[in-house]
């Protein structure tokens, strides 16, 4: 388990590999994470990326001002239909098609990208909806 904020970062940043891992898959408090997010905004999309971080850090995270972070949150397949919504209406481009690209989209929200001005959102969608 992830203790704070200061440990997250060193493991994030280490050339140990194993270090490295564990900063994408090990477990921290909510705590410990909204502490991230708050005090470290350049971890965020590393936060997003941790294979364990729960849906109310991904809330969060959904709505930051930085694309590359809801880019992140848009690849996870543990999010809520209320997720789902919020990022394929996203501003960016990236952040939608990373919707259409992720398996857990609803179909729906695929068919909505379908329809997307944005070619390859468009084509992403319409792949998966055909599979």
């Amino acid at each position: 388990m992830i203790n704070s904020a200061e440990e997250f970062i060193l493991l994030r940043n280490s050339e140990t590999r194993d270090e490295y891992i564990r900063a994408a898959s090990e477990d921290a408090s909510d705590l410990v994470w909204i502490d991230i997010i708050s005090r470290f905004p350049e971890m965020r999309e590393w936060v997003a990326y941790n294979k364990t971080v729960p849906l109310n850090i991904l809330e969060i995270l959904a709505r930051d001002e930085n694309e590359s972070v809801r880019a992140a949150v848009a690849m996870k397949r543990k999010l809520s239909p209320e997720l789902f919504d919020l990022l394929s209406r996203d501003n960016s481009e990236e952040v939608r098609h990373r919707i259409a690209c992720n398996k857990k989209s609803p179909i729906y929200i695929l068919k909505i990208l379908a329809n997307d001005p944005i070619m390859f959102v468009r084509e992403a969608a319409l792949k998966h909806v055909e599979s």
